[in-house]
């Protein structure tokens, strides 16, 4: 079970690495205004658009939009504790990524209903979105492990906190 933990560690540590990357400079263009980021992330998500066909991305409906602010403000801080927290070794790892995950699925279970009810979205798109709803699945999966380091003495007194007996 500890390396099975140690993998998945891994996995979602290079996940949580691009989403602490991606999630402000590409996801953020949806919410915030385009004149403060750099040109070439503009054309990038530009490109992005029209390559792919995501709909979600250039017509900006207000659920979607809605998501973008939920990871802004919610889920790009945990995927940052979380790489933290995975690169530390810490046992908090298992809440971060629990909450994360339950955030990530949410949200792609509501993208990914709107892409196939309107039928405005092609397999190649749906491709760029499936991934991050098995990331999302490996995150819970993760925050319902134990966690694969030793852990400092949780629950137990120091020598100097306990009490003398006579």
């Amino acid at each position: 079970m500890g390396a099975f933990v140690k993998l998945l560690d891994l996995l979602l540590f290079v996940y949580f690495l691009l989403i602490a990357i991606v999630a402000p400079l590409f996801d953020g263009q949806v919410a915030l205004p385009k004149h403060i980021f750099p040109p070439a992330l503009v054309d990038l998500k530009s490109w992005y658009t029209q390559q792919y066909g995501d709909y979600l991305v250039y017509e900006k409906p207000h659920f979607f939009v809605g998501l973008i602010w939920l990871e802004l403000l919610f889920a790009w801080p945990l995927s940052v504790l979380s790489l933290y927290a995975i690169a530390a070794g810490k046992s908090w790892i298992k809440t971060t990524s629990l909450m994360y995950g339950v955030s990530t699925l949410t949200a792609m279970v509501a993208i990914l209903s709107e892409m196939k009810n309107s039928e405005r979205a092609s397999d190649k798109l749906l491709m760029v979105y499936y991934p991050f709803l098995g990331f999302a699945v490996l995150a819970i999966l993760r925050g319902l492990l134990p966690h694969s380091g030793k852990s400092a003495s949780i629950g137990k007194r120091s020598v100097i906190g306990r009490k003398k007996k006579a």
